[in-house]
């Protein structure tokens, strides 16, 4: 294999990196670790400018009630557990008034796979939220979901996106990823749609003109090469499709997980681990412009040094953030653009706030 230098000068020049190079990347140690880092920036700016994005939004969780019990959540709850709520319209429709008079521009709603929910079930949430909240994008609901309220109605997966985006969903989200190799599935997330069905509804939804954000979450059991082979995954529909917003690394919180707990994952990304999954996604993904920076899972101050690895957003101020509490990250609740605007001031670039779609407001 060509040493990192050479990969480094011919993706500047213009050349697409392979998986067989960036997973070479993403195993580096020592300083070249520093010179991916300064590359990716390179491709940022170029790619990106110099701004780096928020959004005003709020989380809105409506249930931790979920069937499911995937191997890397602390969040989901089954009937009778100790903290279990499944909020109605009258609690959802409050939550997304107050929202709104936050001059949030978006509301955001990934919960769990309640037993009763139906396709029906995520219609009423969104059409809840839209009551509460006229006029404020949804960006709600995720592949694994959809998958789940077409199986609990007789429907079409295409035929539940239709319904949503009648409801007035504005964006999909794109969890519900974890690792796209069905091998990490199965251990992680068994109850979980497969990555062909993945795949297949997010393509859905962009044929349906419903973007959507692209998704990893690392650190737990996964090989360099399962995250490249992901990231290769998430490439191939954008060529394709062109459906994706941005891209945005979940760092595993570990703390509160059956899959740690059992001695089967490791304790979430190294500070290496995390750079080098910025970096490098940067470098690999061409034809994705924003790379978003998760401060629920990596804090302040980690998250201002992705900003110099390729990244060029800081996501939303959240206002409400129950899973990665759940798993065990703290301080997760709300970023305040002042904070935002110290960062960004630090780094001598311009702070900007977007819409869902990355246009300025």
């Amino acid at each position: 294999m060509r040493p990192v230098s050479t990969i480094l000068d011919d993706v500047l020049a213009g050349h697409r990196l392979t998986e067989e190079e960036a997973a070479v990347l993403m195993k580096v140690r020592g300083r070249d670790v520093f010179a991916i880092a300064a590359a990716a920036d390179t491709l940022r700016e170029r790619i990106a400018g110099d701004p780096i994005t928020y959004v005003r939004n709020q989380n809105i969780n409506v249930t931790n009630l979920c069937v499911n019990r995937c191997g890397f959540c602390g969040f989901s709850k089954k009937p009778g557990d100790e903290g279990v709520y499944n909020f109605g319209g009258e609690v959802v429709r409050a939550k997304a008034a107050q929202a709104r008079e936050r001059d949030v521009t978006e509301i955001c709603t990934v919960s769990g796979l309640a037993p009763d929910f139906s396709a029906q079930s995520y219609i009423d949430i969104i059409g809840w939220i839209r009551e509460g909240a006229p006029g404020v994008h949804i960006h709600a609901s995720n592949p694994m979901e959809v998958a789940y309220a077409a199986e609990k109605s007789g429907i079409s997966t295409e035929e539940v996106l239709r319904e949503l985006q009648k409801a007035g969903l504005g964006t999909l989200c794109g969890t519900a990823a974890e690792i796209l190799v069905d091998e990490v599935r199965q251990v992680i997330c068994p109850g979980k749609i497969d990555t062909k069905t993945w795949i297949r509804i997010v393509k859905e939804a962009h044929a349906l003109g419903i973007r959507s954000t692209a998704t990893i979450m690392y650190g737990h059991i996964e090989t360099v090469e399962d995250s490249v082979r992901h990231l290769a995954i998430l490439r191939e529909i954008q060529d394709e499709t062109g459906g994706f917003t941005e891209f945005v690394p979940l760092s595993f919180i570990h703390m509160n997980t059956p899959i740690y707990r059992a001695g089967l994952a490791r304790p979430g990304a190294t500070g290496r681990e995390d750079l080098l999954m910025y970096a490098v996604s940067r470098l690999f993904l061409d034809n994705i412009r924003n790379i978003q920076v998760s401060w629920v899972k990596l804090g302040v101050k980690f998250s201002q040094l992705m900003l110099l690895a390729g990244a060029n957003d800081l996501g939303g101020t959240m206002f409400e953030e129950s899973i990665s509490k759940g798993a065990g990250a703290r301080d997760t609740d709300y970023l305040d653009p002042g904070v935002m605007q110290r960062m960004a001031e630090d780094l001598g670039r311009p702070l900007l706030q977007r819409t869902t779609l990355y246009e300025r407001v």
